[in-house]
This record gives structure tokens, C-alpha cells and sequence, in this order.
């Protein structure tokens, strides 16, 4: 019987600790989120197109994606591969490039939702940036417990889903927030939107630059 008590206070000990992680990850995370970037662009304009909802839908689906591959251990290979990083941030930057320069030729208004096409942009922007996955990488080992009860794939899914949860809330606030300002100012929100053109078009090639310069 004290045998038994023992090892509950263990398991929960080793719990508390990767809860512990977890907040910490958490408030890590909300800091980086925080900081504008493409994700900031895309849901702004997003917002414009009155498709929030369908645009962060998308985006936390890239990270979900993302933390799949973390998890499962594909990620750490494909960091050791230099040549297929450089590929990687090559499409990502690409992409984000072609997304903002479409922006900035076609800039939202405030007008009714296109759901599944701002999903699978939502996707794209999260999915293929080279930088989630390098964030994914550099950060979610250094919050999981070796010694914790729960194995480390299983550590990284919930830090992983932390991230989620937290971009899925703060992104659809940003959303509502440039949809609801924006509304009743057409030429502002033109300019905005193409601002956020910009912005991922900037985004992608300093992305690209880096990794180039870094190879």
C-alpha cells in the first residue's frame, strides 16, 4: 500500500512538472504570437474579407500539421538535412511572397466571407513557413521532462496544442478587431491591406535570404 501511495505521489510530481513546462511554453509562445508577422498579415486581410473564422481554422491546421511531424520525429531529420531546409524555406518564402504580392494588386475590403478558399490559404501561410517549423523545433524540446510520466511525443502534442489554442484565440481577435475598425473605411482598409501585402511579401524574402545566407 505505501508502495502504491509512493508511486502516485511520483506520477503526480512528475505531472505537476510538465504543467509547470507547459505554462511556461505558454507564455513563450503568447509572446511570439504577439510579434506581427505573416500570420498578422494574412488574418488582418482576412478580416477585411470578412473570413476570420475560415482563415485561422487554417492556420492553426498548418500548426497542427506541424506538431504532428515535431511529434513524430520527421522534423528533428529534416532540420539535419540542410538541403532539404533550404528547399523547405525556399517554397515557404515563395509562397508567402506570391500571397502578399496578390494582396497588395488585389487589397480586401470589408465585403462577405469566402470560407474555404481563405482555409486553404490559412493553411499554406502556417504550413509551409519555414519559420513555424524551425520555432516548433528550437522550442517545444527544451519544455519537455525527460523524467515525466507522459512520453515526450505526447509532451510536445500538448505544448503543441497550447500553441494552437492560443493562435486559434489571439489571431481571431485580430481578425474581428481590423474587421470591426475597418468596416466603415473602405480607403483605410485598402491601405491596410495592402500594408499587410507588404509585409508577407518582406516576410518570405527575408526568409529566404537568411536561410540562403546561413546554408
Amino acid at each position: 500500500m505505501k508502495l502504491g501511495t509512493t508511486f502516485a505521489r511520483i506520477r503526480h510530481s512528475l505531472l505537476a512538472m510538465m504543467w509547470r513546462s507547459v505554462v511556461a511554453f505558454w507564455l513563450v509562445a503568447l509572446l511570439l504570437i504577439s510579434v506581427p508577422g505573416a500570420d498578422w498579415a494574412f488574418v488582418v486581410g482576412a478580416g477585411l474579407r470578412g473570413a476570420v473564422r475560415p482563415a485561422v481554422a487554417g492556420l492553426v491546421t498548418g500548426y497542427a500539421a506541424i506538431t504532428l511531424v515535431v511529434a513524430a520525429g520527421v522534423g528533428a531529420l529534416v532540420a539535419g538535412r540542410p538541403a532539404v531546409l533550404t528547399g523547405l524555406t525556399i517554397v515557404g518564402g515563395l509562397y508567402l511572397m506570391w500571397h502578399g504580392a496578390m494582396t497588395v494588386a488585389r487589397p480586401a475590403v470589408p465585403v462577405a466571407g469566402v470560407g474555404g478558399r481563405a482555409f486553404a490559404q490559412g493553411v499554406g501561410v502556417s504550413g509551409l513557413n519555414p519559420k513555424g517549423l524551425l520555432i516548433f523545433l528550437a522550442l517545444l524540446p527544451q519544455f519537455t521532462e525527460p523524467s515525466a510520466a507522459l512520453p515526450i511525443a505526447v509532451q510536445i502534442g500538448v505544448l503543441g496544442l497550447a500553441f494552437i489554442l492560443t493562435c486559434a484565440g489571439f489571431y481571431l481577435i485580430v481578425g474581428s478587431l481590423a474587421r470591426t475598425v475597418l468596416r466603415a473605411r473602405p480607403a483605410v482598409a485598402r491601405a491596410v491591406s495592402r500594408a499587410s501585402g507588404v509585409a508577407m511579401v518582406l516576410v518570405g524574402a527575408f526568409l529566404m535570404v537568411e536561410r540562403l545566407l546561413s546554408a
